[in-house]
């Protein structure tokens, strides 16, 4: 029986490239690196649960058109892509309106999307 999404990969060209996004624009901090003749596997564990990963080890080619799209929950999605957009993070739509949430398409800098994610408030 399937019990949780254990991570969510992305395939990375550049590591050092792909860890300042992560690390430095998105401030994740990260939770494993592992290193074995420059093929890198990396952990960054999410504060509410999840996980995202990074690797080099698969030849997969990053690509906002792949397929799967990891989707990380905000508080305030206003906020967050103004300050990314500041620190030149690219979107790849505006805000997205459901009647449930709210959300905005990124790329990061390997060229995989991702969502920045906001549920909306129910009263």
């Amino acid at each position: 029986m399937l019990r949780k999404v254990a991570f969510t990969m992305y395939p990375v060209k550049d590591v050092d490239r792909a860890r300042d996004f992560y690390e430095n624009k998105l401030g994740l901090k990260p939770a494993s690196v592992g290193n074995h003749d420059g093929q890198y596997w990396i952990e960054y564990d999410l504060p509410d649960g999840g996980c995202l990963a990074l690797t080099n080890v698969k030849p997969s080619q990053p690509s906002e058109a792949a397929g799967g799209t990891v989707a990380f929950e905000v508080d305030d999605l206003e906020r967050l892509m103004s300050d990314l957009k500041s620190r030149h993070v690219t979107f790849r739509s505006g805000i997205i309106d459901t009647p449930v949430c709210r959300m905005a398409v990124c790329v990061d800098s390997e060229g995989n999307s991702f969502l920045l994610h906001q549920l909306k408030r129910t009263s």
